[in-house]
């Protein structure tokens, strides 16, 4: 809990994300209306479902798997970018990622999708720039690099695309493109606020080599 007292930002989008999440799970009408729908946002232009739509999640088990990358990456990156920059990564990344979303689903009307997971995949390979060798722990147990992790990640997400497509875009309310378009901002974003970066996530290789 010190951790998120320490980072304000990260434990305000946290309890934004429970709160409206929760208060959905109860209201299937709001999970509707706050959901990402490019068709409507195409025909209608409902612009506020790119925000809103990373508030609400599917069910219990998709918002706690956000939740808690959120808290192991959240306050770390928050830290080291400060609160400006980190609150400009995390947006940038959502609407990054709503926009891919976009670009493949505009045209859909069936298409529906939630979660805050754009912009938590733009954290996590903000991460994996400035530590993409340090370990994470796959289901709290295996050790396995950051950078491994990450875009092992994003290529599920790939995968689970293709499905989605099968299904007559239908998918399971979740947006796998909104982790591909989050991963992609989340290291441009990255290296445009704190250029430094890229050096940092060079020297992390050469001293691997050696």
């Amino acid at each position: 809990m010190e951790r998120l007292l320490e980072a304000p930002v990260t434990l305000a989008l946290l309890l934004s994300n429970l709160g409206v999440s929760l208060y959905a799970f109860s209201d299937p009408s709001l999970l509707r209306e706050l959901s990402f729908r490019p068709h409507r946002i195409r025909a209608h232009r409902e612009l506020y479902r790119f925000l809103t739509a990373g508030f609400v999640h599917a069910s219990g088990t998709h918002l706690a798997f956000n939740m808690i990358t959120f808290y192991f990456f959240g306050p770390l990156l928050e830290g080291i970018l400060g609160v400006g920059a980190f609150l400009l990564l995390y947006f940038g990344s959502e609407l990054a990622a709503h926009a891919l979303t976009f670009a493949a689903h505009r045209s859909d009307p069936q298409y529906s999708a939630v979660g805050a997971s754009g912009a938590i995949s733009g954290v996590v390979f903000a991460f994996c720039v400035f530590f993409p060798l340090r370990n994470l722990y796959l289901f709290f147990a295996l050790p396995i690099p950051a950078i491994l992790f990450a875009f092992g990640y994003v290529f599920g997400s790939i995968y689970a695309m293709g499905g989605d497509q099968q299904q007559g875009g239908v998918g399971d309310w979740i947006a796998h493109e909104a982790h591909v378009g989050g991963a992609l901002a989340g290291v441009v974003l990255t290296i445009l606020l704190e250029p430094r970066a890229v050096q940092v996530f060079l020297d992390s290789f050469r001293q691997l080599f050696g």
